[in-house]
């Protein structure tokens, strides 16, 4: 049976936490909940000055730390100093249109991961017990592959995101294997809801409630496995409390797939966009759009005994709401 949701924040009340990306989009989230839960958070961002906001609007409380996890060692020397008894790793690099440099993207989607991970060894042989280490990983992972998309299948990534996001899950579960810490990975898929980016489909469609024009979109005829961020975060979460283990990656999804079209016209409905300024085929379809079966969450299902349940109608009605 499912632990309710505040069976599964219990376990995090007084618990020195730490999370990466804690500004992002999914990271707030995490951080989020687990104020809720009462953690003792310590939150690792960029800019602690415009982070300020994000978490005075997602009722987030901690210790807010500068780290720049470009800077090699960095990563390090914070865990060192922190010693937290759990590690979320939301920070990562490529998900927005604007992110594509090389080099960020191999260093906070793998190299980061690397360090990391040897980090948690070091200290667990000089007597640190802190566990465990749990980390966002990406649909993007999977790539070309058709199929449910099950953990075990050969991934094909087909963009440098979903390399580098691919190898640092490899390189954070072969070291927690050898290393022996406890690690999962949460493949996340087609995320939404409050404090998406702009430019993405929800975003898109609430922005133009604030004009007449046409909504440019692609014909929408690609099936995506959408996501509402809170359910992704709490995902995370439970995945934390996973008794010891084989290192796994665990597809975080609904195992529903819907059209991105259908999706924009619950939008628009929901919101009170007319339906008729949704200019669809406005926009290519991007060639390396994922295409496969409904996504298996059997494996998050057996090992937590729960899986993503936000409906679409419910999770655009509740970022409405949050937006209001």
């Amino acid at each position: 049976m499912a632990l309710t949701r505040q069976q599964a924040l219990a376990p995090f009340q007084g618990a020195r936490v730490v999370v990466l990306g804690a500004d992002g989009f999914i990271g707030r989230w995490v951080a989020r909940l687990l104020t809720e839960g009462g953690a003792e958070l310590v939150l690792a961002v960029l800019d602690p000055a415009r982070a300020a906001p994000v978490f005075a609007r997602w009722g987030v409380r901690g210790a807010v730390r500068a780290v720049d996890l470009m800077k090699s060692g960095s990563a390090r020397e914070f865990l060192i100093a922190t010693k937290p008894m759990v590690l979320f790793n939301l920070a990562g690099y490529g998900v927005a249109r604007d992110q594509r440099d090389a080099k960020a993207m191999w260093r906070l989607n793998d190299e980061l991961l690397g360090e990391l991970s040897l980090s948690f060894v070091e200290a667990r042989a000089s007597g640190w017990k802190g566990t465990p280490f749990v980390h966002a990983g990406s649909a993007a992972e999977y790539g070309a592959i058709r199929g449910n998309l099950a953990e075990s299948s050969d991934c094909a990534p087909t963009s440098d995101y979903g390399r580098s996001k691919l190898r640092g899950t490899h390189t954070l579960l072969l070291r927690a294997d050898l290393g022996d810490f406890p690690a999962a990975v949460g493949r996340l898929f087609s995320v939404y809801g409050p404090g998406e980016i702009a430019g993405r489909l929800l975003p898109t469609v609430m922005a133009a409630r604030a004009t007449r024009e046409p909504i440019p979109l692609t014909a929408g005829t690609q099936q995506r496995d959408f996501t509402y961020v809170e359910d992704s975060a709490e995902a995370l979460l439970r995945l934390a409390l996973l008794p010891p283990g084989e290192p796994q990656a665990f597809n975080v999804a609904t195992g529903k797939l819907t059209s991105v079209r259908q999706f924009a016209l619950n939008a628009a409905a929901i919101l009170g966009v007319p339906i008729s300024r949704l200019s669809f085929g406005a926009l290519p379809t991007a060639a390396d759009e994922m295409q496969h079966e409904p996504v298996t969450n059997a494996r998050l299902l057996a090992a937590t005994g729960w899986a993503p349940k936000t409906t679409l109608v419910d999770g655009i009605g509740k970022t409405r709401a949050f937006e209001a």
